[in-house]
């Protein structure tokens, strides 16, 4: 009996280890994790980081004879929206094998994330 409990808390101990390395190396990749989205005509590229923080904006010289301020204006702001969506799905993908199968991603990380996901709810007290 105590030999099978030590083989069960064992086994428990190596699946939460397994469990804790697959994390650790998931927010590894989530540190580093960025996207550098690129025009059509390659005029304009640019970086952001895990978080959608702009990390860089690389110009062609000659987008300045091509683009009046306005379209390089929408043009930068297309790159930036598409590398954030980029490296937001990027993370969707990392994160997802992460979470409980009842818990959906888009309740945790979505854009109207709360922490009733984390929470249960509210326990009445009894008359």
């Amino acid at each position: 009996m105590a030999n099978a409990f030590e083989a069960e808390i064992t086994q428990l101990a190596a699946e939460v280890n397994q469990k804790i390395a697959r994390i650790r190396e998931t927010y590894e990749e989530l540190s580093t994790l960025e996207h550098t989205a690129h025009s059509r005509d390659e005029m304009v590229s640019v970086t952001v980081g895990r978080h959608g923080q702009v990390r860089g904006i690389r110009l062609n010289p000659r987008v300045y004879r091509t683009l009046s301020p306005s379209e390089l204006a929408d043009a930068i702001m297309q790159q930036v929206n598409d590398a954030t969506a980029a490296v937001s799905e990027r993370s969707r993908q990392l994160l997802a094998p992460l979470m409980p199968e009842d818990v959906p991603l888009e309740q945790v990380f979505g854009e109207h994330a709360t922490l009733d996901a984390f929470l249960p709810a509210p326990v009445e007290p009894a008359p």
